[in-house]
């Protein structure tokens, strides 16, 4: 008898399907957990939960608008060094609307910056040793402009400007924005591509451009060519 067992395509087909993992939440270090906690509340984030048992553990979480993952901190939580939690991405639409809000709310932020070469040089480095160029992307690629910012520990956050995502990183089936300012922004980035494509097209109005907005936001989000 051959001991070999043939695929059924069935069976292989359940053992090959994928488990939704959804990342829920991030541990970051702190020493002072009401000091944490009101830095995390004055960046406008969600208060989740502030729990506690006893004088021995404290447990609180906090979620960013728009985000599906949330971030715990407290007493005895974790025994990872306060402030040794670095490079945690924010990821925004817009890089100078994301800074403006939180200089408002009285966080020092850095300046947007790009990514230079990954050599040590006098400019602070923001992961794996790549330098910091000051302004944003100069070709204002997705993926590419950066901003920082610190809490208290020095836990090290990232904003990060995604305006386009890569290729299978979004459901093409579904179109969906975090927040209403991430609906305009997109508005915003579909209206100047418009502009463009009536002056390709001799400069008249276009009569069909909301069939054009919506494609082109959706082609953005996705991932997929951009209309012209």
């Amino acid at each position: 008898m051959n001991a070999q067992v043939r695929g059924n395509p069935a069976i292989n087909a359940t053992k090959t399907q994928p488990v939704d993992m959804k990342l829920e939440v991030v541990v970051i270090p702190v020493s002072d957990v009401e000091r944490a906690k009101q830095f995390y509340a004055n960046l406008g984030w969600r208060l989740d939960a502030d729990f506690a048992d006893g004088d021995d553990f404290r447990v609180m979480q906090f979620t960013p608008p728009g985000s599906g993952s949330s971030i715990i901190f407290g007493k005895n939580v974790t025994a990872a060094a306060p402030g040794s939690a670095q490079g945690l991405y924010l990821i925004v639409s817009d890089i100078e609307a994301a800074r403006k809000e939180l200089l408002g709310r009285g966080i020092k932020v850095s300046e947007a910056f790009h990514a230079g070469a990954a050599h040590a040089g006098p400019d602070e480095p923001y992961l794996f040793g790549r330098l910091r160029v000051g302004g944003p992307d100069p070709e204002r690629r997705t993926y590419h402009t950066f901003a920082s910012f610190n809490d208290p520990d020095g836990n090290g956050w990232l904003l990060q400007e995604v305006t386009t995502r890569l290729p299978g990183r979004i459901d093409t089936a579904e179109t969906a924005f975090a927040s209403a300012a991430d609906l305009a922004s997109a508005f915003r980035r579909a209206a100047a591509a418009h502009g463009e494509h009536e002056k390709r097209n001799g400069g008249r109005h276009d009569e069909n451009w909301p069939d054009w907005y919506a494609e082109y936001m959706v082609a953005e989000q996705a991932g997929k060519e951009l209309p012209r």
